[in-house]
């Protein structure tokens, strides 16, 4: 949709007969006037007396040229703020002083560059303060500022132009692709401040008020999210906002993470912005969709990641493992177990570690003789008794498991008939999976 002018003006600049525009110095015209009334108002002003003030004030504004003081459209603003405030009540004069107030702001961000953004920042605020039931103006003002202001923007109004945009919507005024765009920016912007305030609470609390909004407003499908936002991958394949902002939408859509521009846009991140966290969430996405083995490949990506810690290792690995002993991967998850244990030397994660050990090997069926079936479940039992020993909550889990898998001994005889005895060392190999237990028997 084609930008429109934030204000118009004309009118005003003819109200002030030209001596905006005029050349000849500093205070204008008739210089003398334009400084007498400047101090007329001026002091009236310091004594919070704005009833004396701004008549004065109006001719030094129709008198002095806007570069004569910039405190003179500071003041005048705020004087104009206090008018508004004390004629809510009479609606056509109210409309009148929001006109003259928002055309004030322009006036100084256009003279003061250096104080553009400042200026303009105020002009929106004072919109979102004082435009009531013009939807349309709001978001068109607001959308100008926010493109001239772009990251410098006050985030209140990232927050009421996405809102204002979302009534239009309703009324069948926008369309649903610049609803997108608008969100897109808007968060876009606001992920960049967060990451360079990451203290300041106010900016991912609007953050989060957009998101919401874009949730519920239900402005989007996830096929139409797809549909649009496919070809526009694509096209900038490299382009790391691009595909940062997918990720954020169609992650907040119901039912919209399990399709290929997903995927494409998280693995578009982690290739132009590697990190321990950008694979993680590649494991995610795979292990969601059930592709086992590039969640494999992203998480020890996760792991081998030099922003990754040795804590976080741990946590990783036995994530990994795990997930490998849910898609039946014994020897992979037991791999992993044992490097998770090696890693976590805070010994936090032991417990949980032993316990899925002990499971591994007591689902494991092995070939072999009668002591080679039964041998697992030495070890199964051994890795129990630790989980129990790391962390007592877990005992009454672990105990049933001891008192399954030690039905399972070999007898007595049958370990005299293969030369071993109770208490005997004995390696069990089976799967791709080697440990050493000891013999057990049932009595």
């Amino acid at each position: 949709m084609k930008k429109v002018a934030i204000l118009v003006f004309s009118a005003a600049l003819m109200v002030m007969g030209g001596n905006v525009l005029s050349a000849q110095g500093k205070y204008g015209a008739d210089s003398a006037e334009c400084i007498k009334y400047l101090s007329y108002y001026s002091e009236y002003f310091k004594q919070k007396n704005y009833d004396e003030a701004i008549p004065h004030w109006r001719k030094a504004f129709k008198l002095c040229p806007p570069t004569a003081n910039q405190s003179m459209l500071v003041n005048g603003a705020a004087m104009y703020r206090n008018l508004i405030k004390e004629n809510s009540k009479n609606a056509v004069y109210r409309e009148s002083l929001v006109d003259t107030l928002l055309m004030i702001d322009e006036i100084r961000a256009k003279n003061y560059p250096k104080y553009a953004v400042t200026a303009y920042n105020n002009l929106g605020l004072d919109m979102i303060n004082y435009v009531k039931d013009d939807n349309k103006r709001l978001y068109e003002g607001l959308s100008a500022i926010i493109d001239v202001n772009k990251e410098q923007t006050i985030p209140n109004i990232f927050l009421f132009q996405f809102n204002t945009g979302i009534a239009l919507y309703g009324a069948g005024q926008l369309g649903t692709e610049e609803i997108l765009n608008i969100y897109d920016q808007s968060i876009g912007y606001l992920e960049g401040l967060i990451e360079k305030n990451p203290t300041n609470a106010t900016y991912e609390k609007i953050r989060s008020a957009i998101e919401d909004l874009f949730i519920t407003s239900n402005v989007a499908t996830c096929e139409s999210l797809v549909e649009l936002f496919t070809p526009r991958l694509a096209a900038a394949p490299d382009d790391l906002t691009l595909a940062s902002n997918i990720v954020r939408m169609l992650s907040t859509t119901e039912d919209c993470t399990d399709n290929d521009l997903f995927v494409n846009a998280a693995a578009t991140m982690h290739r132009l912005d590697p990190s321990h966290n950008s694979a993680y969430f590649l494991y995610k996405v795979y292990s969601i969709r059930g592709d086992v083995e590039n969640a494999e490949k992203m998480m020890l990506e996760a792991i081998n990641a030099e922003d990754s810690d040795t804590e976080q290792d741990a946590e990783y690995y036995f994530e990994l493992a795990t997930f490998c002993y849910k898609n039946s991967r014994n020897a992979d998850s037991y791999n992993y177990v044992l490097k998770c244990l090696a890693a976590d030397t805070d010994k936090s994660l032991n417990a949980k570690a032993y316990l899925l050990a002990g499971t591994i090997w007591g689902s494991t069926v092995c070939k072999g003789n009668e002591i080679e079936v039964r041998a697992p479940y030495w070890v199964a039992i051994d890795y129990m008794n630790k989980a129990k020993a790391a962390d007592p909550s877990l005992a009454e889990e672990c105990n049933n498991y001891i008192s399954q898998y030690r039905t399972y001994y070999p007898t007595t005889g049958d370990a005299f008939m293969y030369d071993i005895t109770d208490g005997q060392s004995y390696t069990v190999s089976c799967n791709g999976m080697t440990a050493t237990t000891t013999v057990r028997t049932q009595q």
